[in-house]
């Protein structure tokens, strides 16, 4: 599926005025929660940036063992 960067600053627009209908390109579509729709962003931001060759930074946790233990 294609997203678009109207999609995406729309998306953007409610989650930072804390509303969950959003209306972009003569479509409107109203998500449950904040996290629906920040989830929403987060995957759009993904395959855009896929689209353009470029990688979203990965967050991790490093583990460190004893090798004595």
């Amino acid at each position: 599926m294609a997203f678009t960067d109207a999609e995406l600053a729309a998306l953007k627009r409610a989650f930072a005025s804390g509303t969950l209908r959003v209306s972009y390109e003569g479509k409107t579509v109203e998500y449950g929660n904040a996290e629906d729709l920040l989830r929403r962003i987060r995957v759009i931001e993904g395959e855009i940036a896929a689209g353009r060759g470029k990688a979203l930074p990965v967050a991790g946790f490093a583990g460190f063992r004893r090798g004595d233990r």
